[in-house]
C-alpha cells in the first residue's frame, strides 16, 4: 500500500491523536538573498515529506528537495522505490549557505528529527526504503557525521544503540514533482499522515526537551 493511500486510512487515528504536536516548518520572515556559494547535505529519515519540514524555512537553508539515493536503480520512480527492490532510500537534499548555517548544525537538526534506534524503517513506515542514513560527500562531511553520532552515543540520551549509518553519497535522484513541498500542496493529508504515523509522539519520547528546543544555534 502506498503512503498516500495509507494516509487516508489513518484519518480516524489521526483525529484521536489530534492534540499531539506536529513538527511544522518554520518559514523565513523574508526571502533570503542569494548566497555567494552553497553546499549540499543529504539525509534519509523515513518519509521524505516529513524530513523536508525539518529543514524548510531554517535560516541558511536555500532549498530542500525530496528524492531517492543509495540504491542501484537508475532514475527510480516512487512506485519502484516503494517496492523495496531498488536499494534506494527516501531522502532529502539540503542546499545551504555555509556562511549562515554549518553542516554540524544540520546534523544536529537531522538527529533530532528521526529515531536513530529503529532499524526496520522509521516510525510507522517499515522497509529498507524508509531506513535512516547520513549520505556524506567527502572526508569532511564523513568526519563531522561520525563525530556527531559519537557525541550522541556518549551522551546516553538514547536508551538503545544508534543504528543510523554514515554512507558515501553516490547519485541523488529528485522525486516526482507531486512529492516536493507536499506539506504545502496537501496540508490536510500531510498532517493526517504524520499524526497517524506517530512521528512526533516518538520524537518526544526519544528526545524529550532536547526535541522541543530550537535545534539551530
Amino acid at each position: 500500500m502506498s503512503r498516500i493511500a495509507a494516509a487516508s486510512l489513518a484519518f480516524l487515528a489521526a483525529v484521536a491523536l489530534g492534540a499531539a504536536p506536529v513538527r511544522a516548518a518554520s518559514m523565513p520572515a523574508k526571502p533570503m538573498s542569494a548566497p555567494a556559494s552553497t553546499e549540499r547535505a543529504v539525509f534519509a529519515g523515513g518519509c521524505f515529506w516529513c524530513l523536508e519540514t525539518a529543514f524548510e524555512g531554517v535560516p541558511g537553508v536555500v532549498t530542500v528537495v525530496s528524492g531517492y539515493t543509495g540504491g542501484h536503480t537508475k532514475n527510480p520512480t516512487y512506485e519502484e522505490v516503494c517496492s523495496h527492490t531498488t536499494g534506494h532510500l527516501e531522502a532529502v537534499q539540503v542546499t545551504y549557505d555555509p556562511a549562515s548555517i554549518t553542516y554540524a548544525q544540520l546534523l544536529d537538526r537531522f538527529w533530532h528529527s528521526i529515531d536513530p534506534t529503529q532499524a526496520d524503517g522509521q516510525f510507522c513506515d517499515r522497509g529498507d526504503s524508509y531506513e535512516s542514513a547520513i549520505f556524506v560527500n567527502g572526508p569532511t562531511q564523513k568526519r563531522l557525521a561520525e563525530d556527531s553520532k559519537l557525541v550522541i552515543e556518549r551522551s546516553k540520551v538514547l536508551r538503545a544503540a544508534i543504528v543510523t549509518p554514515v554512507r558515501a553519497l553516490t547519485v541523488f535522484y529528485p522525486a516526482e514533482d507531486y512529492h516536493q513541498d507536499f506539506y504545502r500542496k496537501d496540508p490536510i493529508r500531510y498532517r493526517t499522515y504524520r499524526l497517524g504515523c506517530g512521528r512526533d509522539q516518538r520524537l518526544q519520547q526519544l528526545w524529550g526537551k532536547a526535541w522541543a528546543k530550537p535545534l539551530v544555534h
